[in-house]
């Protein structure tokens, strides 16, 4: 990972929310009301996760010829991590369930208002 491209950018600052990081740790077997420095830690960690991920994805992207990044990027970005890469297409799967499901409830939603007006 490139660390010139993430150099002062939010430097002390909390990108997320503590209260769903607090939960996320909590879920996790943490306590509670976690510390604030692991909290703070956690945070940078997963700044720093998905600016390495978005880095390398765009650097995909880039070598490619294009500008914008698309999901084989990212899988490509993943490629040596078979757990996040994983993960990812398991994402990408159930939202492309979802837009068929939701294409198909359109349609027949549309047959309906059809069949309402005939009669």
């Amino acid at each position: 990972m490139e660390p010139r491209a993430r150099a002062g950018k939010n430097v002390g600052k909390m990108n997320f929310n503590h209260n769903e990081l607090a939960q996320l740790l909590y879920g996790h077997g943490d306590l509670k009301n976690p510390l604030p420095e692991t909290v703070r830690v956690l945070d940078e960690l997963i700044t720093d996760f998905i600016q390495g991920v978005g880095f390398e994805a765009t650097r995909a992207a880039h070598h490619a010829g294009r500008q914008k990044v698309k999901f084989e990027d990212f899988e490509f970005a993943m490629r040596r991590n078979p757990r996040f890469m994983g993960k990812i297409q398991e994402v990408f799967e159930k939202k492309k369930e979802i837009e068929a499901a939701r294409k198909n409830f359109n349609i027949e939603d549309q047959l309906m208002k059809d069949a309402d007006k005939e009669e």
